[in-house]
């Protein structure tokens, strides 16, 4: 294939997907005016322009577009369409990978709220696997005793009250509470909050003599 020949092919790709998305825009206007910006199909439409700027490899117009998916998405569905949340949390961990890294802070976000799902729909195993991850991940990238680090401590400490396990509840909230303290002081209410679910453990032990030291 001559330069010549490849440049006009290439060109003949370019305006090809550029009609996609023009068609794929004008299919949103008319959804979002029938339906409404939150409307399941017209998300539908808006995840498909993600996946035409992904092969194009634009990842900053791709994610744009995946965040304003994932905020309908959310707003749309509620706990009994958990499993179809996770679905579209999954997708945008894939973008949020491939385009800012694994240790970026949408990436782990977004691992995060996975787990934040799983935890929702009682799977506790996944929640944990899923909390873990985050959690390694941020310790490398934030630093144990970032805030945002503290805060899926805190979230894994809640799964095992959940599950009753509050042997492991005690580890996971007192790591959580010694952070907070070093990093926020002992009157954030991030610390407060943590001592309070500190208490509701103790209480759930029949250990009252502790809760009122």
């Amino acid at each position: 294939m001559s330069k010549e020949e490849w440049e006009s092919e290439n060109q003949m790709l370019f305006d090809h997907v550029h009609n996609i998305v023009l068609w794929y825009e004008r299919a949103l206007a008319g959804k979002e005016k029938a339906l409404g910006k939150d409307h399941l199909s017209t998300l539908y439409t808006v995840n498909n322009i993600v996946g035409v700027f992904s092969k194009q490899g634009k990842y900053d117009d791709a994610m744009q577009w995946c965040e304003r998916a994932l905020a309908g998405k959310e707003k749309a569905l509620d706990r009994d369409h958990s499993s179809t949340l996770n679905i579209w949390y999954e997708r945008a961990l894939a973008g949020c990978e491939k385009a800012l890294g694994k240790d970026h802070p949408s990436t782990l976000d977004t691992v995060n709220n996975i787990a934040g799902v799983f935890d929702n729909q009682n799977k506790y195993d996944e929640a944990i696997q899923w909390y873990k991850q985050a959690l390694a991940s941020k310790e490398k990238a934030l630093g144990r005793n970032h805030p945002s680090t503290l805060n899926t401590v805190n979230n894994i400490a809640g799964v095992f009250f959940n599950q009753g396990k509050y042997d492991k509840v005690m580890q996971w909230y007192e790591r959580a509470l010694t952070g907070y303290k070093k990093v926020l002081g002992r009157n954030h209410l991030s610390t407060l909050n943590t001592i309070n679910n500190i208490t509701r453990v103790l209480s759930k032990q029949g250990k009252y003599d502790e809760v009122m030291q």
